[in-house]
């Protein structure tokens, strides 16, 4: 029966710890780029639900976001008074709340709305995200008709190590589509290509 030396376990720890530095940033990557995506399919399929509300209804229905101090909450509202969906009616209680406030930081560790600062514009017709990762308007909510159509914008989301993904909506046909940002090459790719 052989014996081990001291100096091949130091060699076999020394390997193994090598192995195991290389992997786990890489590893961590990986689960924040999987954490992302399912973040922003999450909102895509909170904004998709909205719409058929709006269908379902025959009537406004919108999700709100808002900017607290350290994270971004958001709901989904349907008109009560057939004039859309407004701001001043969700505060007298006119238009009601027919989605539950949420989070995304309640579902996806480490992710919520937000843009790096360097980010460069989702297509060359739209500005930079800048600060501000909800780029729906001065209102900060996106309605839908009871024809499926809506307004359009941009919501950015970002992991805990940097990931960018983007969710579109196209207000004429009231659809969602999701990119993600390669820093590699710059641009954005559809998620769909990934």
């Amino acid at each position: 029966m052989a014996a081990f030396s001291f100096i091949d376990i130091l060699f076999v720890l020394g390997t193994a710890a090598t192995v195991s530095a290389v992997a786990v940033p890489e590893t961590l990557t990986t689960i924040d780029d999987s954490r992302t995506a399912a973040a922003a399919r999450y909102v895509a399929t909170r904004l998709q639900r909205t719409r058929m509300e709006a269908v379902s209804r025959n009537g406004s229905a919108a999700l709100r976001f808002t900017r607290l101090s350290d994270h971004y909450e958001f709901a989904g509202y349907v008109d009560g008074n057939r004039n859309g969906v407004l701001s001043r009616d969700i505060q007298s209680g006119v238009d009601r709340l027919f989605q539950p406030i949420d989070r995304l930081t309640d579902h996806f560790s480490g992710v919520d709305f937000g843009a790096d600062a360097a980010l460069p514009p989702v297509d060359p017709a739209s500005p930079v995200p800048g600060d501000d990762p909800i780029r729906l308007g001065s209102g900060d909510m996106v309605t839908f008709t009871p024809i499926g159509t809506s307004s359009s914008g941009s919501l950015y989301i970002r992991g805990r190590r940097g990931t960018q993904y983007v969710v579109r909506l196209y207000g004429e046909t009231g659809k969602t589509r999701i990119l993600r940002f390669n820093a590699g090459n710059n641009q954005w790719i559809p998620a769909s290509d990934l």
